[in-house]
């Protein structure tokens, strides 16, 4: 199995996210495992791939959204490290840098991520965790 995670999203505030999810710059991104990224000799502007299970409200913890879908992202033009999230998932999903995301990753760009085992990532985040002290609610854009 690939890399099952649990990761925090990480990003701008969401009045800035609102301007950059009409212009397509970035507003949101998550970070892959260290393991993936030197493993798989991640490099920017590289392509993520795999299953994007859940969504949680940060504010709760609850879940939010179960969309269960196949995505295709691009890492970060620096480093490779960060995992932009495209507009339409921000608005889709109404996230802010106040969400979790649980997701598989199956491959760097067409390289199979961990095949044949099953690994639970570091990037797991507990869930007695998932209730943060400060969130703030999504904008959504004017396109």
């Amino acid at each position: 199995m690939p890399e099952l995670c649990r990761v925090g999203v990480c990003g701008f505030d969401p009045m800035l996210v609102k301007g950059y999810v009409v212009t397509g710059f970035r507003g949101l991104w998550w970070h892959i495992s260290d393991e993936i990224y030197e493993e798989y000799d991640v490099k920017p502007n590289d392509k993520i791939s795999g299953k994007l299970l859940k969504v949680y409200a940060g504010q709760t913890g609850e879940l939010t959204h179960e969309p269960n879908v196949d995505f295709e992202w691009d890492l970060s033009k620096e480093s490779g490290l960060a995992v932009l999230l495209p507009g339409k998932v921000i608005v889709d999903y109404k996230l802010t840098e106040f969400h979790f995301l649980e997701l598989i990753v199956n491959k760097i760009n067409d390289r199979e991520v961990w095949p044949g085992e099953d690994v639970t990532s570091v990037k797991m985040w507990p869930e007695d965790k998932m209730n943060l002290d400060f969130t703030i609610d999504f904008i959504p854009p004017v396109m």
